[in-house]
């Protein structure tokens, strides 16, 4: 049983105990009526609501490849535009050293691209950002997969405090951790990118309140002159990998006609392991009457995650078998999210690769972010990308025959 299954299970046991117990306070959540119109302030092109509403990211994904393009123009580059590399990280918790190890070898393998766009939830918020600047961040990825360890991300509360407050635990020491890594300056890189080359930074949450997932424009958050954009990058990070039940919601402030309100984010995994992009969205340019470019497209899939069935003797007890049924459903939902990103590419002609931890992995866990563990999964990780990682060019228990002038049994790049 995975550490969230676990949580929400204990949970299911204390409901009744909460009632009419005090609670942390909070200003009053959005209206249901004004859900989308919630902006934050100083920073109002900072998030997408894209199950409602995709027309701003279409227009902000045209925008960036007209950034990219003319770029392009200043340093000289002529003839068609060069094939992009969009990298799509998932939630795993500690299991996110598997992917930062992987990164890393890929570094070493030399066969590294820079990635036009890059998504994170979970774990994989807190990867992306270093993901997205390159291989310059590979040390920093290397120190917070393999030398953290309980205490770097949890503070245990008391059964009365978790109960009368809002998480199992405190989850100010990853807040510290992550405040310690993202700074003005590391924020001016990210902006950088965004503005100069068109890169995207994407993170997702669920906003709990209204029970939708919520897209965060990291770059432009970056590129915001508003003096809380730093405290909100951070905090989206927080919010990401913040497990409902078992760490405290990450409170963001928000105004609808001027008027204050908060909104409660916690973990992007609530609503999907792992994301790309609207699936619609290329067919949206097409409808504005505008050409998507002719070039060469590839999506890179890390799941933080094994996807052969982990088998386990159930305990006869509620609680573990609550929580084995939670978990295979978390399980089922990130290999439904796999199969998503599969048909988004390939309608879209993208050539699609995706990496997991392997059947072959065997290291003892013997607690969540246990130092010893994540090490072992990092090299393991690091080895396979090194030596040229093998990557699985559909989703699991699906088959493509192909042609062998065929390439990757994709249909042919927009």
């Amino acid at each position: 049983m995975n550490r969230k299954a676990s949580i929400i299970a204990v949970l299911l046991t204390v409901l009744l105990l909460l009632q009419g117990c005090a609670t942390p306070s909070r200003l009053s959540a959005v209206p249901a009526q004004d859900t989308t119109r919630a902006e934050i302030p100083g920073i109002p092109n900072a998030r997408y609501w894209v199950q409602t509403d995709i027309e701003p990211f279409v227009r902000d994904a045209i925008a960036s490849v007209q950034r990219e393009q003319a770029y392009l123009a200043r340093i000289g580059h002529q003839g068609p535009l060069p094939p992009i590399n969009f990298l799509a990280v998932s939630g795993g918790g500690d299991d996110g050293a598997f992917g930062a190890g992987l990164l890393v070898g890929w570094t070493t393998a030399g066969t590294r691209p820079e990635f036009k766009g890059v998504t994170g939830i979970s774990t994989g918020a807190l990867i992306a950002p270093f993901a997205f600047l390159g291989p310059e961040e590979d040390d920093a990825l290397r120190a917070v997969y393999t030398t953290i360890g309980p205490a770097n991300v949890l503070e245990p509360r008391s059964l009365l405090a978790a109960l009368t407050s809002d998480g199992m635990a405190d989850n100010r020491p990853l807040g510290e951790l992550i405040s310690s890594r993202i700074n003005a300056e590391f924020l001016a890189r990210i902006a950088r990118e965004y503005q100069d080359k068109g890169r995207l930074l994407l993170i997702a949450t669920t906003n709990l309140d209204a029970r939708r997932p919520v897209v965060w424009n990291m770059g432009a958050i970056a590129s915001s002159a508003d003096p809380r954009a730093l405290d909100l990058f951070r905090n989206i990070m927080l919010a990401s990998a913040a497990i409902p039940g078992a760490f405290p919601p990450t409170m963001i402030d928000v105004e609808v006609d001027g008027k204050p309100y908060q909104e409660m984010h916690v973990d992007g995994g609530a609503m999907a392991q792992v994301f790309l992009y609207p699936p619609r969205m290329f067919d949206l340019v097409r409808q504005q009457g505008l050409k998507v470019p002719p070039r060469a497209r590839s999506v890179y899939v890390i799941r933080n995650a094994r996807l052969d069935p982990d088998w386990a003797a159930v305990k006869r007890s509620t609680l573990t078998i609550v929580g084995r049924a939670i978990s295979s459903l978390i399980q089922t939902q990130g290999v439904g999210d796999l199969y998503r990103i599969y048909l988004t590419a390939q309608h879209d002609g993208l050539d699609y690769n995706l990496a997991y931890i392997g059947a072959d992995f065997k290291a003892e866990h013997k607690e969540d972010f246990d130092t010893t563990y994540m090490r072992a999964l990092f090299d393991y990780g690091y080895q396979l990308a090194r030596k040229g990682y093998p990557w699985q060019k559909t989703p699991p228990g699906l088959a493509v025959a192909r042609n062998p002038d065929s390439t990757q049994g994709t249909r042919k790049p927009n």
